[in-house]
């Protein structure tokens, strides 16, 4: 029993140390352009912008080690794939290749992720809220969408990237 009890001492002193290990939850001061159709807008707002802008509404367990560093994670890997607030910076092209590949994402389940919808539970997209995602993006000009055709979103647009490099 003396024994437990300083295995639990000691797991309750490293969770308190952790806790001052610092956490980045700092949002840029950048303007939202995310421009879409209201019924649309409040699907993203919803479902993407925690970790896809730089809106993000951090929550009291994003404050608790060892959780605040995988929401801190997740927060700045989604940032790093896509930013919807910075929207009016993209091209059509990829403003199209962006919704194509968020469609398939929501489709194969991996996007809002399963681990955000756990505590988000109004963050889960309805196929009647895909319809209307879908609906928009045939607007943007795209007629269909294959799941083959968004494969290579990322690869297609880091080589665009690169090639406009060059020429510079």
């Amino acid at each position: 029993m003396k024994l437990f009890k300083k295995i639990i001492f000691v797991l309750f002193a490293i969770f308190l140390v952790i806790q001052f290990i610092p956490v980045n939850r700092q949002n840029p001061q950048d303007p939202n352009t995310f421009n879409a159709p209201p019924e649309v807008k409040v699907i993203f707002e919803r479902s993407c912008f925690d970790c896809h802008t730089a809106q993000t509404e951090w929550p009291w367990y994003s404050f608790v080690a060892p959780i605040s560093w995988l929401v801190a994670r997740d927060v700045s890997e989604g940032r790093k794939e896509l930013r919807l607030d910075l929207w009016g910076s993209y091209s059509d092209a990829d403003k199209k290749n962006i919704i194509r590949h968020c469609i398939k994402e929501i489709e194969e389940g991996k996007m809002p992720m399963p681990i955000y919808t756990l505590i988000h539970t109004d963050a889960d997209i309805t196929p009647d809220q895909l319809a209307l995602i879908k609906k928009w993006h045939v607007s943007l000009g795209k007629s269909s969408v294959s799941p083959e055709s968004t494969d290579n979103i990322r690869s297609e647009s880091r080589h665009k990237e690169h090639e406009n490099e060059e020429k510079h």
